[in-house]
């Protein structure tokens, strides 16, 4: 598969990369969409910051999110705010062409009252990080029963800052047949345990 037009994405998306300049897929796009365009499954990547993640799973959602549904469908947990806010602006980019997509941040320092009419609003994917995210559902600010898809990016950055445990509380919310996808440069032992406990045959790439 040498670009994304043989990929099987759907066709707004790849006008939008096409117009972004986008031709040649990393090697972690590559490896990934294939695997999560044909039938959604749980997947461990190992990559690098800077080797096109946000693509590799951000495209993926966008072609199977329901656009005609409010309910929020994806979930991506991201250790920063910064990377959080990098991630929704990326996402927005590829989802130019879908009007009726409305993709949220949740993170803390800003107002949660106001990320929380946002989600109201309908929000089909949410991009936050673990604790304001926690801190949303038990306030039942965010309903995530409908959840298709829930992606941690940079897993072994939220284990280094402390996050694990507000990410394992936010997994126990879940329903059962959900697509679970993680990126991570490294995989520390508690990654591998959480993988064990929560992950279904999961494909490593």
């Amino acid at each position: 598969m040498s670009d994304f037009s043989s990929m099987g994405l759907n066709e707004p998306i790849i006008s939008a990369i096409k117009k972004l300049g986008f031709n040649e897929p990393t090697e972690v796009q590559k490896k990934s969409i294939p695997l999560l365009i044909d039938k959604p499954k749980d997947i461990v990547s190992l990559a690098q910051t800077g080797t096109g993640k946000t693509a590799a799973f951000g495209l993926p959602i966008l072609h199977h999110i329901d656009m005609e549904s409010k309910n929020t469908q994806a979930l991506i947990i991201a250790p920063t705010r910064e990377l959080c806010l990098q991630i929704t602006s990326e996402l927005k980019k590829y989802a130019v062409n879908f009007k009726r997509l409305n993709i949220v941040s949740v993170y803390g320092g800003s107002s949660i009252q106001e990320q929380a009419k946002s989600i109201k609003k309908g929000a089909q994917i949410i991009v936050a990080t673990p604790g304001r995210m926690l801190d949303m559902i038990k306030r039942k600010y965010v309903n995530i029963s409908k959840i298709t898809f829930c992606v941690l990016d940079e897993a072994d950055e939220m284990l280094n800052m402390g996050f694990f445990e507000d990410v394992k509380t936010i997994f126990s919310y879940f329903k059962e047949d959900k697509s679970q996808w993680m990126f991570s440069a490294t995989m520390p032992k508690a990654i591998l345990d959480l993988i064990k406990k929560d992950f279904k045959n999961p494909k490593v790439v």
